[in-house]
C-alpha cells in the first residue's frame, strides 16, 4: 500500500532540488468541498450524467447545474480523488479556494494573499498559476495572475519568512485563476497534468483527437460498451482505445499520477485502496469488438502501440486501408439481439487537414457513397468541422450535436444506415 507521506521538492539557493517529505494526511476527511470540472463545450451534459453515475458510489458527492465548459460538484476530498480516477469527460478537478468581486488587480492579489494555502501545500513546494477569463474587463490578465502568485508569496513570506518558487514547467502545485465580468475564483488544482492524459498515448498524429473528447464523443452518439465499434480513420486510435477501456471497466486515470498525491489533507491510504479496488475492476475483454484501420499504416502501428500500454491490446484489431474501399468488420444483421454495430471516426476536415478547403468537395460524397452500399445496418456518428463537411456528405443525420474540438465549433452527425437510402432513419 502506497505510503500516506508523499516527496516533494525544495529548490536549494544553488539550483539544486532536494527531498523533502511533505506532511503525513489526516484521517478521511468528508468535509464537503466545492470544485469545478472543466470539460469541451458540448460536454457539460454528459459530464453531468458521469458525475451522477459515480455519486451512486459516495454519499458526499453532488453534481450542480452544468455551465458553459464544465460542471460544478460539491464533494469530499475523498470524492475528488475519485472524480480524479473515474471521470473520463473533464480535463480537471479544480478544488475552489475562494472569489471575490474585483475592480482591478490588486482585489484579486489581496483574494490571493488573504486565503489559507499553507493547508493544502509548504513553502518548498514549487507552484505555478495559470489564468483564463471571459468578458473580464482587465487589459492584462496576464498581470492578475502575476498578482495571484505575488499573493501566495508574500503570504507564506509573512509565515515562515521564505517564499515559494516558480516553475512553470514542473510545478508541484497548480493554482488556476478565472475571472469572469465582476467576479474572480481561485481554484486548487488536485489533478496536476490534464485528465486527457491518461498515461498511455507516446505519440499522436497530425491532427489528434484528444481523450476526453473521444469519451464524449462516444457517449453523446449513443454507443454503449457492449456494442462493436469500427473507426476507419482512427488515426492515434483515441476512439477505439477508449471505447475498450470503457468496456474492460479500466478507469481513466489507473496509470497515472495526480496533483493531489502532493498535497495536505488527501488520505493517500485510502487513495491506494481505491485505485486497487479500480484495478480489481478491470475485466478481459475478447477480441471481435473494436476494430480500427487507417490509410496510413504508422498510424496502424501507433494505433497498436498506445493500445498495447493502455491495456487493451488483445481486443482491437487495426489493419492499413482507404476508408473508401473499407468493409464492415462484421456484419450487423447477425450481431446478437441487444447489440449494435457503430462506426465513428473523426474525419479529415479543412482546419487541420487541408486549409484550402477543397477536400471536403471530393472526399464526403465518396464516404457517403461507402456508408450507403456497404454499411447497411449500422450506425454512423461523425465529427464534422463545419457545415461545408456536412453539405457535402449528402446524408441526412437524424440528430446534429454541437461539440468543441478545442476551439473549433463542430458538429457530431448521427446517421442510421438504411440499405439503398441516403437519408438517416430516427
Amino acid at each position: 500500500m502506497q505510503s500516506p507521506y508523499s516527496s516533494v521538492y525544495k529548490k536549494a539557493k544553488n539550483g539544486v532540488r532536494s527531498s523533502i517529505v511533505a506532511q503525513p494526511a489526516t484521517k478521511l476527511d468528508l468535509t464537503p468541498h466545492d470544485f469545478f470540472l472543466p470539460c469541451p463545450r458540448g460536454l457539460e451534459t454528459a459530464l453531468a450524467d458521469e458525475v451522477a453515475a459515480l455519486a451512486k458510489h459516495s454519499s458526499t458527492l453532488r453534481a450542480g447545474k452544468p455551465a458553459p465548459g464544465g460542471l460544478p460538484v460539491q464533494g469530499s476530498l475523498t470524492d475528488a480523488m475519485r472524480l480524479n480516477l473515474h471521470c473520463r469527460l473533464t480535463s480537471r478537478v479544480l478544488l475552489l479556494g475562494g472569489r471575490c468581486g474585483y475592480v482591478d488587480a490588486e482585489d484579486i492579489y489581496h483574494l490571493a494573499r488573504d486565503l489559507a494555502w499553507e493547508k493544502w501545500f509548504g513553502v518548498a513546494q514549487a507552484l505555478r498559476v495559470d489564468v483564463t477569463a471571459e468578458r473580464s474587463p482587465l487589459e492584462s490578465i496576464k498581470f492578475a495572475a502575476l498578482r495571484v502568485k505575488d499573493g501566495i508569496c508574500d503570504r507564506f513570506r509573512a509565515l515562515t519568512g521564505e517564499r515559494p518558487d516558480v516553475d512553470t514547467a514542473h510545478p508541484d502545485v497548480r493554482i488556476h485563476l478565472h475571472l469572469r465580468e465582476a467576479d474572480a475564483l481561485l481554484y486548487l488544482d488536485t489533478s496536476g497534468e490534464p485528465l486527457f492524459k491518461r498515461g498511455w498515448r507516446s505519440e499522436h498524429g497530425a491532427a489528434p483527437l484528444k481523450e476526453h473528447l473521444a469519451a464524449g464523443l462516444l457517449r453523446l452518439s449513443g454507443w454503449t460498451p457492449g456494442d462493436v465499434l469500427f473507426d476507419p480513420m482512427c488515426g492515434a486510435g483515441t476512439l477505439v482505445i477508449e471505447a475498450a477501456q470503457m468496456a474492460a471497466q479500466r478507469a481513466p486515470g489507473l496509470d497515472r499520477t495526480f496533483g493531489f498525491e502532493v498535497l495536505k489533507g488527501f488520505d493517500l491510504d485510502a487513495w491506494a485502496a481505491m485505485r486497487e479496488q479500480a484495478r480489481q475492476s478491470v475485466r478481459p475483454l475478447a477480441p471481435g469488438q473494436f476494430f480500427a484501420a487507417d490509410i496510413d499504416p504508422a498510424n496502424v502501428r501507433m494505433t497498436l502501440d498506445n493500445a498495447r500500454r493502455a491495456g487493451v491490446i488483445g481486443a482491437i484489431a487495426a489493419q492499413a486501408g482507404d476508408v473508401i474501399a473499407a468493409m464492415p468488420p462484421v456484419d450487423a444483421a447477425a450481431l446478437p439481439a441487444g447489440q449494435r454495430a457503430w462506426l465513428i471516426s473523426n474525419p479529415p476536415y479543412s482546419e487541420r487537414i487541408a486549409p484550402e478547403g477543397e477536400a471536403a468537395d471530393d472526399f464526403a460524397p465518396q464516404l457517403a457513397r461507402t456508408l450507403k452500399q456497404r454499411f447497411a445496418g449500422w450506425h454512423v456518428a461523425l465529427l464534422a468541422a463545419d457545415l461545408h463537411f456536412d453539405r457535402a456528405l449528402r446524408l441526412k443525420p437524424r440528430r446534429r450535436i454541437v461539440v468543441f474540438n478545442g476551439t473549433i465549433e463542430c458538429r457530431l452527425m448521427l446517421i442510421d444506415m438504411v440499405a439503398g437510402s441516403a437519408r438517416g432513419q430516427v
